[in-house]
């Protein structure tokens, strides 16, 4: 969209002021933008104790290497978070590109190794054959993993006539098990390593946050990393430790 001159000029704009008053304004809107802030951590502890629901049936998917299971998308990890995304023939962009709105969550799609580091696999799926997803991944520069729904995934998880993404947990004896659920404008939110941690059963894992009894937690900050040195099991930095450990005296992670 151009906007050109005359539609600025018609523009019914807020009010030019002064520093002073411009400064009192924002304490004004931040006050409200704390509250926002701590209803949403709030909603995701709430997400945390939602029920789960036990997934009976197998899932079958075609990967990169051939057929996969729902439990082979987990990736050895405990957490997954798959989106259906629309791509196959009849949807608008077939074959050059996917759905509009879904290609344009695609993009905002963070680092996975972020997400890998707190035990979370993020992955995509879609109708179409792996070949025209290769392809595409390959044009857009995308590097999620993404797989092709090959039975009725799509249908028993609320998918198949609309975008969504559905959460899931694997537990010890590699039970699955469903435990939340997002579409419509739900997704808009979605793209960022903390959005998704949010929606997860353990969360971002960190100690501010209100999880249930006996849910894995470290302290804030110090498990962050470059995406290419994140490495399974390592301690944290001494350096960034004590750069979080002075940062802590002041900072309120849950604020």
């Amino acid at each position: 969209m151009d906007m050109n001159k005359e539609t600025q000029m018609n523009m019914k704009t807020p009010p030019v002021v002064s520093l002073q008053e411009w400064e009192d304004a924002r304490q004004q809107l931040l006050v409200k933008e704390k509250e926002q802030t701590r209803a949403r951590d709030a909603m995701a502890a709430a997400r945390r104790r939602m029920p789960w629901l036990a997934v009976e049936k197998t899932y079958a998917f075609e990967g990169p290497a051939g057929k996969v299971s729902l439990h082979d998308l987990f990736e050895g990890r405990p957490q997954l978070i798959l989106y259906r995304a629309f791509f196959e023939p009849g949807v608008f962009g077939w074959p050059d590109h996917a759905c509009r709105g879904c290609s344009l969550g695609a993009d905002q799609v963070a680092h996975l190794a972020h997400l890998n580091a707190r035990d979370t696999t993020l992955a995509f799926a879609s109708r179409a054959p792996q070949a025209d997803i290769a392809r595409l991944k390959t044009r857009m520069g995308w590097q999620m993993p993404w797989y092709t729904i090959t039975d009725t995934f799509d249908t028993d998880f609320g998918v198949d006539e609309w975008h969504g993404t559905n959460v899931f947990f694997r537990d010890g004896d590699d039970r699955i098990f469903r435990t939340y659920f997002i579409n419509n404008r739900g997704d808009e939110a979605m793209g960022s390593t903390w959005s998704y941690l949010d929606i997860t059963p353990l969360g971002r894992q960190e100690e501010w946050e209100d999880s249930p009894e006996g849910y894995p937690q470290t302290v804030p900050y110090k498990w962050w990393n470059w995406h290419d040195e994140y490495s399974s099991g390592a301690s944290p930095d001494p350096k960034w430790a004590k750069v979080i450990d002075n940062a802590l005296v002041t900072l309120k992670p849950n604020d």
